[in-house]
C-alpha cells in the first residue's frame, strides 16, 4: 500500500486493488487537491475541511456516517466519536475510520476531539496504521495524541491536521515528538507498506503534504 498525504486530514491510500480518500478538503490558502480520482471516500465530519468529496473524480462512492461498509472488497467501520471533549457539544459530532485493505487495518481518526473511550478502543484496537491529528485547536492536541497512541498501541503512526509550515503548528509537532520521546524523523513524500513491513515497536512516520 502506497500512503500519501494531501494536506490537513486527507490521505490517498493506494492499494493492490482500489484507492480511497480521507477527508478531501475545499481549496484554501496555497493549496488544493488537484486532479484526484477515487472509488471510495471516507468523511469523518461535515465541516468545509473535510468534506469535499465532490472535488474526487470517478464517481465515489460516500461514507459519511457510523457503521459498517463493504466497497471494492475494503471493509470500513465507521465509530462514533465527537469534534470535543464535551460530547459534542461545541463542535458536534466525529467519525472515527478502522479501513480493511490488503491486510492491513489503518484507522483515520478524523477531527477526534478526546481521548478514546472504551467501546471506541474495542473498534480500533487492531490497528496497524494510526492516522492521528495533532494540531490542537479544534482536535486532540500533542499530549492527547501521545495518549490515545498508547491506548491503541499501532505499529505506524502518521501525524496529521498540522502545518509545519506555520510555526504555531510546528511547535505541535516538536512537541508530539517530545511527547513520543523520539526524535522528529525525516519527512518523506509517500509511505510504502506491506503486512511483511510492519515495524515491531511504534514507528513514526512523517509525510510532506502533496498539496
Amino acid at each position: 500500500m502506497e500512503i500519501t498525504w494531501l494536506g490537513h486530514a486527507c490521505f490517498q491510500l493506494r492499494g493492490k486493488q482500489v484507492t480511497l480518500v480521507t477527508d478531501p478538503f475545499t481549496p484554501q490558502q496555497g493549496s488544493s487537491l488537484g486532479k484526484i480520482s477515487a472509488p471510495i471516500v471516507t468523511i469523518s465530519h461535515d465541516h468545509p475541511g473535510h468534506n469535499n468529496s465532490a472535488a474526487i473524480g470517478g464517481n465515489p462512492r460516500v461514507v459519511r456516517s457510523p457503521g459498517e461498509y463493504e466497497v471494492s472488497d475494503v471493509l470500513i467501520t465507521g465509530i462514533a466519536s465527537y469534534h470535543d471533549n464535551k460530547r459534542g457539544q461545541e463542535r458536534g459530532r466525529n467519525t472515527i475510520y478502522v479501513i480493511h485493505m490488503d491486510d492491513l487495518v489503518i484507522c483515520h481518526l478524523g477531527d477526534l476531539g478526546h481521548t478514546l473511550q472504551e467501546e471506541q478502543l474495542e473498534e480500533v484496537a487492531d490497528a496497524d496504521i494510526l492516522l492521528i491529528p495533532i494540531g490542537g485547536q479544534s482536535t486532540i492536541h500533542a499530549t492527547q495524541a501521545a495518549e490515545v497512541i498508547s491506548q491503541v498501541e499501532p505499529r505506524i503512526v502518521i501525524p496529521m491536521h498540522y502545518n509545519a509550515a506555520l510555526e504555531e503548528s510546528a511547535g505541535a509537532l516538536n512537541k508530539f515528538c517530545r511527547e513520543m520521546g523520539v526524535e522528529p524523523p525525516a519527512p518523506q513524500a509517500k509511505f510504502v507498506v506491506t503486512p511483511g513491513t510492519l515495524p515491531v515497536e511504534t514507528q513514526i512516520v512523517l509525510l510532506t503534504p502533496r498539496s
